[in-house]
């Protein structure tokens, strides 16, 4: 493995001593591109009271290519499939390397905030959410109330 760059020891500093509000990101004792991602459902969202598991790698070449995230623990979510991949623009096309870990986590916090049903991963998740978004809600606090509850 390579040895790790001096900007993924200053971002995982700046996780650790500046933490982002609902999210808690540690890197794994045993190696240090792989972290352990804690995310507290947003307030006002389907999601809120849950806290989602996820795991963020980042490759051998970050930053010039995207950190890789998925989901843990499952969700009801039109952008976040069975397997807990995340359909984020910054994680594929939009990835720049002048973004960081933390970026990345606050996209995904925002995305629990405003699901986008119109860039769907999971299509009858999608479908429901635009036909049906009470329901959609309803199914999402389920899942939150059923997978992401004491964690």
């Amino acid at each position: 493995m390579a040895a790790l760059t001096t900007r993924i020891i200053k971002e995982t500093q700046r996780l650790l001593e500046d933490p982002v509000p609902g999210i808690s990101a540690m890197p794994d004792e045993s190696n240090a591109r792989y972290f352990h991602v804690l995310v507290t459902g947003p307030h006002d969202s389907p999601f809120e009271g849950g806290v989602f598991k996820l795991e963020l790698f980042l490759p051998e070449d970050y930053p010039m290519k995207a950190p890789k995230v998925r989901f843990l623990t499952k969700i009801f979510h039109p952008n976040i499939d069975s397997l807990g991949r995340i359909c984020l623009d910054i994680l594929k096309e939009k990835w720049s390397p002048a973004l960081q870990i933390r970026t990345v986590l606050l996209s995904i916090q925002a995305l629990l905030s405003a699901p986008n049903p119109d860039d769907p991963l999971v299509n009858d998740v999608a479908e429901l959410w635009k036909d049906n978004e009470a329901r959609a809600l309803q199914l999402a606090r389920e899942w939150t109330l059923k997978h992401a509850m004491g964690c």
